[in-house]
Formats: C-alpha cells, sequence, structure tokens
C-alpha cells in the first residue's frame, strides 16, 4: 500500500499499475503498439476485424508481464479476444448494459481499489466518491491519465456486462413440478427383465466382409465425429550437441585444478604469489564468485534438495571436507562442507484462534482475546488425547489461510515464522503439540518433523561441448543433410548410418512444442508452407545447441478421417453392425428366450431393478438401449432383437414397479437445478462461439 500510495503522485502510473494488475491483457489497446504499418487482420469474428497491430500489442505485453512464451501467448490472447467480441455481440442483441451502481460494485470488491488508501474513508472502507474526485480531477489536470481510465472503465464494463448477462441466462433455468417429478420417475421406477445375449465376440472376424465403402458410408453419415484438422507427419533425425567424455574430463580436472592451492609470478609486484584454493580460501564469497559460474549461496539446504546419487556423501560430510567433480543437473561440480544446522528445517501443523483486534483478523472474529484463549487450550485437550485429529481440527476450527491444507505449513527453516512461533518449533522436539500466542492470535502448534540443514560452499561449471564437439556435430549434419538430397529417404539413411529415427504424426498448424521438442514453430511453419510436399525435408537448429533433419512423411488437409483413420473407432462400430445382422438373421426362428439360449449355447440371465437413469446392466455392461426397450414393453412380453453396444438381445420384462407419488418434488427440482445451472455459462458460450463466423489467420502471423 506503501507503493501505491506513493504513486498517487503520479496518476499516469497510478492508473496504469492497478490496470496491469487487473488484467492479463487489455482489449482495448491500452499499450502503444511498435509502429507496425497496416496489415490483413489476424482473424475475424462475425464480420469484424481482429487488427495485427493491437494484436500483438497484447502478446507482447503478456510475454512481458506475465512469462507466458510464444504460441502460449499467441493462444492467450486469441481466445480472450475472440470471446469478448462474441459475447459483445450478444450483450447487444439482449441489451445488457452496466450502470454506475455496478461499476461501484466491480471497483469495491477488488482489492487493488479497495485496500488503496486513497480511495478508503475514515472508516477504511471503499468510498466510490473518492475516486470518482481523482478521476475528475485527472480529466483536468492530467488528459492522459484520464483517457487510460476510460479505457481501463470499458474493460470494467464489459466484465459488468457479463456478470449481468450469464446471471440472467442462469436465473432462467428452471424446472417446473412435472420436471422434477419425471426425475424423481426416471430415479425411482423400477423394472426386471431376463435376458439372452449374444455377444459380437461369438461370430468370428473373418466371417464378416467388410468393404472400405461400408466404413467411408458410416464416417459421411456421422461426420461431426470425425471431422479432422489440416495435419503433418513426419520422421526426423537429432544430431545433438552433447559434451563428448573428453570435454566432461577436461571439466573435471579444470575443477580440481581449485582444489590445490598455486603459485603464480606477480608482474606488478614482482614477487611470486600463492593463489588459494577452495580448502584455503579465507574469503570464501569471493573466491567462488571468481570461480565458480553459479554465485554463492549462503543458504541452508535439507538433504533432498542435493542431487540424488552424491546427496548421502554430500550430505555425511564433515566440516571442512570436500567432495567431487560430481554431476548436479546441468553442472559439474566440487563442493565443501561449510556447517551443519541439527533440526534446522521444520514441518508443522498449527491451528490459528484468532480474536477481535490480532493481526489480519477477519471482520468476522468476534471473540475476545481471553476467550480465543480458552478456545485454542480446549483444542489442545482434544488434538493430546488424539493426534490424528488434527487435521480435521484444523479444516473445522482454524481461522488461518492453511485450515484448507489440514493446518500443514510444510517445512521452514529459522526465521520464517514470527519469534514466538519461531522459538517454540525450534526448542522443542518432534512430536510436541502446544499453544503459543502471537499477534495473531493463539497457535496450536504441532512439530510434526525435524531434519538436518548443510550449508555447501560449491564452484560450478556447465557442462557443455567444446567448440572441437560442436564443429564434429555440424560436420555430421551437414553430410547427412547432403546425402539426403541424393538418396531421399531420410528412413533408409538413418538406418545405414544407425542414426536413430523418430516419428511425429498429427501435426497442426498452431502447434509449437512436439513431443521431446520445445520451441519448433519454425519446423511447423515449413510444414504448411506451400512448397512442402511429400517427402520434402529440412534442416533446423535446436535451441539448446545441435541439429534437427525433418522429412514430410504425409500430407493432410482438413475434412473426413480416412478409413486408416478410424480402425479403433469406426471399423469396429461397421463390423459390428455387419455382426448384428448376421446374428438376427441365423436366429430369425428363435421366437422365445429358451429357444435363443439353447440354439447359441448360451443362457438366460436376470437383471433387477433397472432404472432410466442407470444404463448398466449385470452381466451385459452399459446397454441404454435396451434399458430403454425395457420400460416401453409390458410385463411378460418378449422384444424384437435389440442391437445393443455389446451384442444382441431379446429380453422379457418379468415384473414392473410403479413409484408411488411424493407430497412435493421439489427436492429433485433442486437436484436438476445443481446439476444444470452450473454448466450454464460455459454451454452457452460453446454454442454461441459454434454459431459464429470465425476465421483464424494466426499461423500466417506467429
Amino acid at each position: 500500500m506503501a507503493i501505491l500510495g506513493s504513486l498517487r503522485k503520479n496518476s499516469v502510473v497510478l492508473i496504469t499499475v492497478i490496470g496491469m494488475a487487473l488484467f492479463a491483457f487489455v482489449i482495448s489497446g491500452v499499450f502503444d503498439g511498435k509502429g507496425y504499418t497496416s496489415q490483413d487482420p489476424i482473424g475475424m469474428v462475425n464480420d469484424q476485424d481482429l487488427s495485427i497491430e493491437e494484436f500483438r500489442n497484447q502478446v507482447d505485453f503478456l510475454e512481458r508481464s506475465y512469462n507466458l512464451s510464444g504460441m502460449n501467448a499467441v493462444n492467450s490472447v486469441w481466445d480472450q479476444t475472440v470471446r469478448n467480441l462474441i459475447l459483445k455481440n450478444q450483450f447487444e442483441l439482449s441489451g445488457v448494459d452496466s450502470g454506475k451502481d455496478h461499476l461501484e460494485y466491480i471497483l469495491s470488491q477488488n482489492p487493488s481499489f479497495n485496500s488503496e488508501p486513497s480511495f478508503l474513508n475514515d472508516a477504511k472502507i471503499f468510498e466510490i466518491e473518492k475516486f470518482i474526485d481523482l478521476i475528475v480531477e485527472y480529466k483536468t489536470t492530467n488528459p492522459d491519465a484520464y483517457e487510460q481510465w476510460k479505457k481501463q472503465e470499458s474493460i470494467f464494463q464489459s466484465q459488468s456486462n457479463e456478470k449481468i448477462y450469464f446471471d440472467l441466462i442462469s436465473s432462467g433455468i428452471n424446472f417446473s413440478y412435472k420436471d422434477g417429478e419425471f426425475e424423481y420417475l426416471l430415479q425411482n421406477d423400477r423394472v426386471d427383465i431376463e435376458y439372452v445375449q449374444i455377444p459380437y465376440s461369438s461370430i468370428p472376424d473373418s466371417l464378416v466382409k467388410l468393404k472400405n465403402s461400408d466404413v467411408q458410408k458410416y464416417i459421411k453419415s456421422n461426420h461431426t465425429d470425425f471431422k479432422i484438422d489440416a495435419s503433418r507427419s513426419i520422421e526426423y533425425v537429432l544430431f545433438e550437441e552433447k559434451p563428448s567424455i573428453e570435454d566432461e574430463n577436461e571439466t573435471k580436472s579444470f575443477l580440481e585444478s581449485f582444489l590445490v592451492e598455486k603459485k603464480e609470478y606477480n608482474d606488478i609486484s614482482k614477487q611470486e604469489e600463492t593463489i588459494p584454493s577452495l580448502l584455503t580460501a579465507k574469503n570464501l564469497t569471493e573466491f567462488i564468485n571468481q570461480n565458480s559460474e553459479i554465485k554463492f549461496d549462503s543458504i541452508y539446504v535439507p538433504k533432498g534438495s542435493l542431487p540424488n546419487n552424491d546427496a548421502n556423501i554430500l550430505f555425511n560430510l564433515n566440516k571442512g571436507q570436500n567432495y567431487g567433480p560430481y554431476l548436479d543437473d546441468e553442472y559439474f561440480k566440487i563442493s565443501r562442507m561449510l556447517d551443519k544446522k541439527k533440526g534446522g528445517n521444520i514441518r508443522a501443523s498449527h491451528i490459528l484462534i484468532s480474536f477481535k483486534g490480532s493481526k489480519n483478523a477477519s471482520p468476522e472474529i468476534t471473540r475476545s482475546k481471553s476467550e480465543a484463549r480458552k478456545e485454542a487450550n480446549r483444542i489442545l485437550k482434544l488434538v493430546r488425547k488424539n493426534p490424528d485429529s488434527f487435521s480435521g481440527l484444523a479444516f473445522e476450527f482454524s481461522d488461518g489461510p492453511s485450515k484448507s491444507s489440514g493446518g500443514d505449513l510444510g517445512f521452514f527453516q529459522e526465521g520464517a515464522m514470527v519469534k514466538p512461533f519461531n522459538d517454540f518449533v525450534f526448542s522443542k522436539k518432534e512430536g510436541t503439540i502446544g499453544v503459543v500466542e502471537t499477534d495473531f492470535g493463539f497457535h496450536v502448534i504441532n512439530i510434526v518433523a525435524k531434519e538436518d540443514l548443510v550449508l555447501l560452499a560449491s564452484i560450478a561449471i556447465k557442462n557443455i561441448p567444446s567448440e572441437n564437439t560442436s564443429d564434429k556435430t555440424f560436420n555430421l549434419a551437414t553430410k547427412f543433410e547432403i546425402n539426403l538430397s541424393k538418396n531421399k529417404n531420410l528412413n533408409e539413411l538413418a538406418k545405414e548410418n544407425n542414426y536413430e529415427i523418430k516419428p511425429v504424426s498429427n501435426i497442426k498448424i498452431l502447434d509449437d512444442n512436439l513431443p521431446g521438442l520445445t520451441n519448433q514453430r519454425r519446423l511447423v511453419q515449413w510444414l504448411f508452407s506451400e512448397e512442402v510436399e511429400l517427402n520434402s525435408y529440412k534442416r533446423f537448429d535446436l535451441s539448446n545447441g545441435g541439429y534437427l533433419i525433418a522429412q514430410v512423411t504425409d500430407l493432410r488437409e482438413e475434412g473426413l478421417s480416412s478409413v486408416e483413420d478410424v480402425t479403433f473407432t469406426a471399423v469396429p462400430k461397421v463390423r459390428n453392425q455387419k455382426k448384428a445382422e448376421l446374428i438376427i438373421k441365423q436366429n430369425k426362428k428363435n421366437k422365445s428366450l429358451e429357444d435363443l439360449a439353447n440354439n447359441n449355447n448360451t443362457e438366460i440371465k436376470k437383471a433387477l431393478a433397472l432404472n432410466q437413469k442407470n444404463a448398466t446392466i449385470s452381466g451385459a455392461g452399459r446397454e441404454p438401449l435396451l434399458v430403454g426397450h425395457a420400460f416401453g414393453l409390458k410385463v411378460d412380453q418378449i422384444s424384437d432383437f435389440i442391437i445393443g453396444e455389446n451384442g444382441v438381445y431379446k429380453i422379457k420384462v418379468t415384473k414392473k414397479d410403479k413409484s408411488s407419488g411424493l407430497d412435493t418434488y421439489s427436492s429433485y427440482q433442486n437436484q436438476l437445478l445443481l446439476s444444470s445451472r452450473p454448466s450454464v455459462n460455459s454451454t452457452l458460450y460453446q454454442a454461441v462461439k459454434e454459431s459464429a463466423e470465425i476465421i483464424d489467420n494466426r499461423s500466417t502471423y506467429y
């Protein structure tokens, strides 16, 4: 707050900082562009162009301010921009608009405004008039700040409109008395059946002649399920720049030189001087910072943070001992043990009982300090009687933010907690439970675990390839590429040279990361360029060093899946349709369940108490069509053949239980409301989006 208070002196900065804290990006173009010239739009939503200049500004802002990278930022901006435009159109159609009261509510509920001292009254409550006064002042004294606010105000208004719109839609989702009654009957009407199942697996696949035209017909009749986007497939070979054994040995030798003092002649002093080692350096921080690629860190660490292969040795070094070289992630290191802290890392749980006036206490807290002490002691007795109840009691009684995790604070080191809390946990042994008073209230504390810490001084050198190794990698990749221009078959050439071949299928036009390969946007752009055809190949540099040579193995354009694509989806369904026809043809004469069972060497099974909300049949699996047929038959009536999910059936209804009515079906009406309203926002937006005309040109620019 002190920072925001000081920013008030610079009104433009104040509004900008608050706005940045509130939004991942600003659609209305608050941030200046980079001087891009007018270009074709990056997209279109219902005839409204999306400016590429404005879009780039928003992407740049996300990358700078929220550390999003590449296509993650692009896709985030795209999704939000499309959403805003689609909903804006809905607001206009439905007449939804926000007034002053709506804006006041949004501002008063946001911490960036309701905790800013400039906007609070004497009772420390957000006062809209104070905010309005500041904006009015800006209008005459600082036009830039005023315009900045007007743009942000439109974003607030859009947020408010969205809330009003979805609240109206949600409140319109209601269910009548009859809806509740129908839901009750679906859940409580029961039917018992006997059935015979002839599973599809009883017919060998070899007896069913399946034509490609049959599968294609199925795909076309279910085209919404088999739409595919344009995609590409490749095979590639990697030429990674990895340090050789010689490179690693050279790095180790270099590190080992810091373990021994050296004599060097100083041209300035004209004397021989002793260069200290890691073991003898008096100013260890300066010594490490001069020689290591990772600066000295004085933080004590637990055993679990050390590299797995060397943790035991490092953790058990005596003070002053050294170890290494050893590999820690991307670095070779040598380390010297400086110090150990017994029990320096503590894991504790607490139940906070705050009182009126205690630090950060919720306004709802009304208990006095003495009442809080009494309550903490009451909980302490409960915990001591049953230590396993601590987590549950924290969920129920704690006033602290850790209540959601059962009071668990995780591991922490000395000084991380306020002094009374800190003194208690570091002076008591593991397993101790007690009460401590701090400015926040009374804490019922359980010391869950203690572990030792060590302080190491390490010189680290990154494990990277030498220039000679990099040159060899370049030469190998170049030679392979030249030979590929003659051979034209990457797979064959890789096998001849014992290189590993890696395939990647179904690459989409907006993909960025591929399996095992990050930041491959240039490769994907090339794959969807006009120059690419089957068997095209190209070399790409890897961001972490080395090269990738890829060859196109498949090109697919947007449309419907091919027969080859649906081997595990459509083909089994079409095959089962054919089997169903064959089963019905073979059993036309079997009218009774007994005849059907006897002639197919199976048995009559029973399924009891079926209801229309559960389509699972005991012994048969999920069969919604079978359940539906059962409720449509009379008692003792035998069905025709039913083509189900897992086979062909005949069923006979043996009993029907019609549930008795209720005095009221309000609980079932509420069930329907609770299950329907939470998803209405996303369902509605998806429906409106699907009906919108959206043109996406992202791949042209990114």
